[in-house]
This record gives C-alpha cells, sequence and structure tokens, in this order.
C-alpha cells in the first residue's frame, strides 16, 4: 500500500510540474540559477546542479533554455531588470525633491529585496565574466549607463540649489564606486552588515550635500 500510494503521488507530482505556467517554471529555474552562482560560483555551476536545486527534471532545463549560457544569460537579465525596476519605482515615489530622490535611490541599494547574500555572491560571479563575455556587458550596459547618468542628475541638481563647488560627474562617480564596493564588501564576511554599509553611503552623502541631507534624512525644504 505505501509504495503504490508513493509511486501515485509521486506521478500525481510530475502531472503538476508539467502543468506548471511555463513563467513559473522559467523563475523557478532562475532562482535556483541564483541559488547555485552564490553557492559554486559560476564555472562549477551545471544544468543538473539547477534542476536539482529547482526540485525538477534535467529535460525540463533543456526545454527551456538549451544550454548552460542561455540560462545564464536569462538569469541575468532577470536580476539586471529586477534592480531596474527597483531603484527606478524607488525614485518614483520619492517625488521631484534631488534630495529625496538620492536619498531614495541610496537606499535602495540596500534594501532587503535587493541586497541578499545570494544576489550579491551571483553579481560577483557575473562581474568576474563580464569583461570576456560581450553579451553581459551588452545586457547591463545601457542600464549602467541610465544609473550613472541619473545620479550625475541629481548631484547636478544639488548643485544648482545648494551652490557646491564640486563637479557632478566626479561626485556621481565617487558615490557609485562607494556603492559597487560596499556591495562587495558585504560578500567577503568581514563583519560588514547591510545597515553599516548603508550607514557609511548614507555618510557619504551627509557629507558631499551638507545642505541638503543629514545622517537622519533630507532636510526640510
Amino acid at each position: 500500500m505505501r509504495a503504490g500510494g508513493a509511486e501515485q503521488g509521486s506521478g500525481e507530482g510530475e502531472k503538476r510540474v508539467r502543468k506548471a505556467p511555463k513563467a513559473t517554471r522559467r523563475q523557478q529555474l532562475i532562482e535556483a540559477t541564483i541559488d547555485s552562482l552564490a553557492k559554486r560560483g559560476y564555472s562549477d555551476t551545471t544544468l543538473a546542479d539547477v534542476a536539482d536545486g529547482a526540485g525538477l527534471s534535467r529535460g525540463i532545463v533543456n526545454f527551456h533554455f538549451e544550454s548552460k549560457e542561455n540560462l545564464l544569460v536569462a538569469t541575468l537579465q532577470f536580476m539586471s531588470e529586477e534592480y531596474s525596476d527597483h531603484w527606478n519605482a524607488a525614485l518614483e515615489k520619492a517625488g521631484e525633491s534631488p534630495a529625496a530622490r538620492i536619498w531614495a535611490l541610496v537606499h535602495a541599494d540596500f534594501d532587503r529585496r535587493i541586497c541578499t547574500r545570494r544576489k550579491l555572491a551571483a553579481w560577483c560571479a557575473f562581474w568576474g565574466e563580464a569583461k570576456s563575455r560581450p553579451t553581459y556587458q551588452a545586457l547591463c550596459g545601457a542600464r549602467d549607463v541610465k544609473y550613472q547618468e541619473t545620479v550625475i542628475s541629481l548631484c547636478a541638481g544639488l548643485k544648482a540649489e545648494g551652490g557646491y563647488a564640486f563637479q557632478p560627474e566626479a561626485v556621481a562617480l565617487a558615490l557609485c564606486t562607494l556603492l559597487e564596493g560596499l556591495w562587495l564588501r558585504l560578500t567577503m564576511g568581514d563583519g560588514t552588515t547591510r545597515e553599516k554599509a548603508l550607514e557609511a553611503a548614507v555618510a557619504f552623502l551627509a557629507t558631499a550635500f551638507p545642505n541638503h541631507i543629514t545622517p537622519q534624512g533630507p532636510r526640510p525644504e
């Protein structure tokens, strides 16, 4: 009876997997790829690892992505779009004030939905391969440029309002580099926490834009 019940349950489980929406299965595989990249790194991640991590058959992985490279490209595209959508939503919610917008932009980088150890480790895995893979550069390049242009624009707006002597491009580069470096520190297990990283980024904002921002938040207009 137990054996028969197990076989029946297994068959029903396989049917549910086959009947799951295509988008659901693809997302399961992408999430499993992020897990594998975080655990094993880029080179040691295999389609078998991803299939096992997702609880799906290897045939389903091949059906949806055909190759490891296609799966990795889809994973990078998902992560890139998720990140872009996240910071754009934060800007939209912040309103029109440059101080409120740059405050929101920095906080978005350390939001729990984006700033997790597994996702940061996956980003690092892709960064290590990007130099030799034009496809990866192309996927993220346009969004990186838009992000940098947004930060430059906000720095220029703050300069115009506050009469600062800095060059917007230089301060924007310093801020972007700081944020990337803090993400890297968070993957190293050296005691840096998400809260400490955010505190460091806020300290930069308060130092760079003292007429607009304090460690507690944007100054009232």
